[in-house]
């Protein structure tokens, strides 16, 4: 079992499992307002002393009512607020409403309008070169902030158990997806079955995001329950990715009673 400490606030126990921070809310909409704070006090504290910052956003259900809730409660000035996402399906269009540039574009920049969002090109005719683009932009300035969730089989982006390396050389890469993590999406409502999911997908590889200077980590709700057990107490290895945050001093896992085993 790893080494806890723990400690409390007002309204969010806060625990460190090894090097990660863990903010424990009572409720699913707990949780989203005390990461919007956190998020929005940090990014905050940032542009009071440089120009830009930088954000890596995530996708899917976990962030959704994040997202929702940023928008409504906007606090930040966006137009020095530049963006990258964290994955993106091979050959999918920017329309297809499954495409995770339709959902961040409808989602946030449309609603935002951010100085730039830097789309993954999920249908770039030469998806090497796209990786390679992608990683020059993302090696060009700091990253701030990095946000993700954590997927069923442990994924951090779709850095799935079979290709996840802690040590990887690359900053994006093409990755085979698994089958629960296509299944995944099925359930989410993005694809109508399992077929419609693409096979493969770029994601931001696991030094890319470990090396953002603060990773929030969004992880609620009674499905996400194994998740979190596995992610805090399970042997820090690729064959459950999302266990490398507890080698991040820098990263804060937040999650609800429902959540936290």
């Amino acid at each position: 079992m790893p080494d806890r400490t723990l400690s409390s606030l007002p309204d969010i126990q806060v625990i460190k499992v090894d090097d990660l921070s863990v903010r424990i809310a009572h409720s699913p909409s707990e949780l989203t307002q005390d990461a919007v704070t956190q998020t929005q006090d940090y990014l905050q504290s940032l542009l009071a002393k440089q120009e830009t910052v930088s954000i890596i956003l995530a996708t899917g259900n976990s962030q959704l009512e994040f997202l929702e809730a940023i928008a409504l409660d906007n606090k930040l000035d966006w137009s020095r607020i530049i963006l990258f996402h964290l994955d993106e399906y091979l050959g999918i269009a920017a329309t297809h409403p499954g495409s995770f540039r339709y959902y961040l574009h409808h989602k946030v920049e449309k609603r935002l309008h951010p100085r730039i969002f830097n789309y993954i090109e999920g249908d770039a005719l030469q998806p090497l070169a796209e990786c390679a683009r992608y990683s020059n932009l993302l090696q060009q300035q700091a990253i701030d902030l990095c946000l993700l969730g954590i997927g069923d089989n442990g994924h951090i982006a779709f850095n799935e158990p079979s290709v996840a390396d802690f040590n990887d050389s690359h900053v994006v890469k093409l990755v085979q997806l698994e089958t629960k993590t296509r299944q995944q999406q099925v359930n989410g409502g993005y694809f109508a079955n399992l077929e419609a999911v693409p096979s493969y997908a770029y994601t931001l590889t696991i030094p890319t995001i470990c090396a953002a200077k603060k990773i929030f980590c969004l992880a609620g709700g009674s499905r996400k329950a194994k998740v979190v057990k596995k992610t805090l107490e399970n042997a820090i290895a690729p064959n459950f990715p999302a266990t490398i945050l507890r080698q991040q001093p820098h990263a804060t896992l937040f999650c609800d009673r429902l959540a936290y085993p």
